[in-house]
């Protein structure tokens, strides 16, 4: 599935870090990120949480919730937040379900070997649970402050 513009987002609810569960619908009213990756702890993925965590407060001033969302399960999520300071939301869908329906877990290739995995993908909705903007197929460096812009425009 692909992801329209002007439409609503699919739902979701996933457990997620500091014992919340998150949900669609209890986000709305603010403007919501949702960066889907790959695996906790790994270069790109971990770059890509820092560059996020850096811009952090400009996002709160801006009314926008980051959430990560990967396959790994919260024991994994709490160890990588801890040891990279990370102190937004980081949900977890080891089952896949809110991948699929995001159309974000797609067929990989590494070394010739072909294996389902997490295309990193950034989803940026409004406060009415609405899609604003997607960036697919995402190159870490710059990407975001990239998203910041975009929430900020969003008003």
């Amino acid at each position: 599935m692909s992801l329209s513009i002007g439409a609503r987002a699919p739902d979701f609810s996933l457990p997620a870090t500091d014992g919340r569960e998150i949900s669609l619908d209890g986000l709305k009213g603010r403007k919501v990120v949702l960066y889907f990756y790959p695996k906790d702890d790994t270069s790109g993925c971990t770059l890509e949480a820092q560059n996020f965590q850096a811009l952090r407060a400009a996002f709160a001033v801006a009314d926008t919730e980051i959430v990560g969302v990967s396959p790994d399960g919260l024991k994994s999520h709490d160890q990588f937040r801890a040891k990279y300071g990370l102190d937004f939301t980081l949900a977890s869908d080891e089952a896949t379900a809110m991948l699929q329906a995001y159309g974000v877990w797609v067929e990989k290739s590494m070394y010739g070997r072909k294996y389902m995995g997490v295309e990193r993908t950034t989803v940026l909705l409004d406060r009415n649970g609405v899609i604003a903007q997607v960036w697919s197929k995402v190159k870490v460096p710059g990407h975001a402050e990239e998203v910041l812009k975009a929430a900020q425009a969003l008003g």
